[in-house]
């Protein structure tokens, strides 16, 4: 630790030093990024509520109008910081088979030379804070802790809704053999220089370093850094799953409670569907959210599978989120929510508010756009980014399931994927078996999106939502997934939907939102093995009188629509895969090529 450092002493500082893993890795980084102070956070609403103030003085945060959103701030990243830079996201292992063909591989020697400079002094003139979080339950069987440090107010006070954070931690590092049991994280903004810009993983090391980007995927260390790229490495190596699925409840009319996953890449309907309300005619229905982004999965002494939400906050995507599309992300976000990136309006009284595209409230005659910059409803452009965010409490949630919180996780009766698709894809089926889902899993395709850098509406293929975010070869995280079922006494059963699909005048035939419950309803049933279901070449698909589709704008003869297969487009679909096999090449499970051509021959 440099001598011109000042440490500011707290009950954080003195369990942080108490531990000589953690000493030494702080000491290490505060010699290398040499900030003028250290502060120990402790994650409490106190702490946050001077986070914030601090960031009033800094520019950092806005105020917002604290009769309309009480707690509430705002915050606006660098213009050319605005989303996930899977391009200069990296897995840094000594050989680049650990990697594979799907990842940006770095050895791990060349990214510590390269960043190691980067750091030196990065942090003169700033503050560095030192978060100590947990990722999960404290008490369950995955809790996994990581310690970030960060020169962001932003990143800290981001971190401390996202995550348990504070003396949790430390508590979770004493217990017997869990000393040196983090995940080490390093953050600075740097000079957000997309030149000078890396996220880089370190498997082997437990070590995340991230540099010049204050961007949330690339600088909220826990996220998909830690509960997904590191985690899924870990999940291989101890034998469970770290998975970019939504976990939510449905409880039946009868009582009967159906905990479901659903994989579906950013910006398709995930914190949606997490969050759906179903309609009038399912009112004796009741759905709860357990999280809306990731889940972490294991197989229990009874063979059955369950899972956790590591996080305790929602980074949702806010354009398009209103009382129609998602009510309960709406009320989620009415209190202590940092909004990133969106429109910034000046009130007569002189205080804050915010707006974007599609929101309940009314354009406003002139705001402050994403970039900062004046803005009108004749600009002709968007005032909030596609991508911009709302980070929220899950306690907000007026749906959070009773269960979201509980260290034994829920039993896991179905996993849902699904992806963007304009045609091809129908709207519902069901896998023949685990390994037939694992092949629809992995090679589900979902048009782009703006959560991603990079050209919008192109076909990409996102094995499981997971293609930016596997710590590991590809080919071993699919064998992983056939290796589970081993260990599975009654699978979840797995199923494909798209609520996308679009007729021959580009028009959504399926109404999606809170009708999804429709099918919600069937899968359910199906999972419970009792629906009815015709087999098809694809998959196990409901006929029109299985599905409820009493009330709907459409009939079963659009429901016949947006359920046929053409034999000439699967087809193409096949054909278009190839991409992802030509880049597994020899390394393909046998598992996918015997399915593949299974579905060829049924074809």
């Amino acid at each position: 630790m440099t001598a011109s450092t000042a440490v500011v002493k707290s009950a954080g500082e003195s369990r942080a030093m108490s531990n000589p893993y953690v000493k030494q890795w702080l000491d290490e980084c505060i010699t290398l990024c040499q900030p003028d102070k250290v502060v120990f956070c402790d994650g409490t609403p106190e702490e946050r509520k001077r986070l914030f103030q601090e960031g009033l003085k800094t520019g950092d945060f806005y105020e917002l109008n604290q009769k309309k959103w009480p707690g509430c701030y705002y915050h606006r990243s660098n213009s050319n910081d605005v989303a996930r830079t899977e391009h200069l996201t990296f897995i840094c292992t000594p050989s680049e088979d650990m990697a594979g063909p799907t990842n940006n591989w770095m050895s791990d020697r060349q990214a510590y030379a390269k960043l190691k400079p980067l750091y030196r002094g990065c942090m003169k003139g700033r503050t560095m804070y030192v978060l100590p979080f947990v990722m999960g339950p404290a008490e369950s069987v995955l809790a996994k802790v990581g310690i970030e440090l960060t020169d962001s107010l932003y990143v800290a006070a981001s971190m401390s809704i996202m995550t348990r954070m504070g003396n949790v931690a430390w508590d979770v590092l004493d217990k017997p053999g869990n000393a040196n049991a983090f995940t080490r994280c390093l953050h600075s903004i740097g000079d957000v220089n997309p030149d000078r810009r890396y996220i880089c993983h370190f498997p082997l090391d437990n070590t995340i370093w991230s540099f010049g980007s204050g961007y949330g995927g690339n600088a909220l260390l826990g996220k998909k850094c830690l509960a997904l790229r590191i985690a899924s490495y870990l999940g291989r190596q101890q034998d469970w799953m770290a998975e970019h699925m939504l976990l939510m409840g449905a409880q039946a009319p009868n009582g009967e409670k159906s905990y479901i996953a659903a994989a579906f890449p950013s910006a398709c309907g995930k914190t949606n569907f997490a969050m759906l309300i179903p309609p009038d005619r399912y009112r004796d229905w009741k759905v709860t959210t357990v999280g809306d982004d990731i889940a972490w999965m294991w197989v229990d002494e009874q063979g059955k599978m369950r899972a956790i939400n590591p996080e305790s906050g929602y980074f949702g995507v806010v354009p398009g989120t209103n009382s129609k599309s998602n009510p309960n992300a709406v009320k989620s976000m009415q209190k202590d929510t940092i909004f990133t990136n969106v429109a910034l309006v000046t009130l007569d009284d002189g205080t804050y508010d915010v707006w974007w595209e599609d929101s309940d409230m009314p354009a406003p005659a002139k705001a402050l756009d994403w970039q900062g910059k004046e803005w009108t409803p004749a600009s002709g452009t968007k005032a909030a980014h596609p991508n911009s965010r709302f980070t929220a409490p899950a306690i907000n949630n007026p749906v959070l399931d009773e269960n979201w919180d509980d260290p034994a996780g829920v039993p896991v009766t179905a996993i849902m994927f699904g992806g963007r698709r304009s045609k091809t894809i129908p709207l519902v089926f069901q896998s023949f078996n685990w390994i037939h889902g694992v092949y629809i899993g992995a090679t589900i395709g979902s048009e782009t999106t703006a959560a991603a850098t990079g050209a919008v509406g192109v076909v990409r293929r996102d094995p499981m939502a997971m293609l930016p975010f596997i710590g590991y070869n590809i080919r071993d995280y699919l064998v992983h997934w056939f290796h589970m079922r081993k260990k599975m006494t009654d699978c979840p059963r797995i199923f494909l939907v798209n609520w996308f699909r679009k007729d021959e005048k580009g028009r959504f035939v399926w109404p999606g939102f809170g009708e999804n419950m429709r099918v919600l309803e069937w899968i359910i049933n199906r999972a419970h093995g009792r629906a009815y279901a015709k087999e098809t070449p694809l998959g196990w698909m409901p006929r029109p009188e299985d599905i409820n589709l009493e009330g709907l704008t459409i009939d079963k003869s659009d429901f016949v629509k947006i359920q046929t297969i053409s034999a000439e487009e699967v087809k193409q679909e096949i054909i278009s895969q190839e991409e992802l096999f030509l880049k597994l090449a020899g390394d393909l499970p046998k598992e996918m090529l015997f399915q593949r051509e299974l579905l060829i021959s049924r074809l």
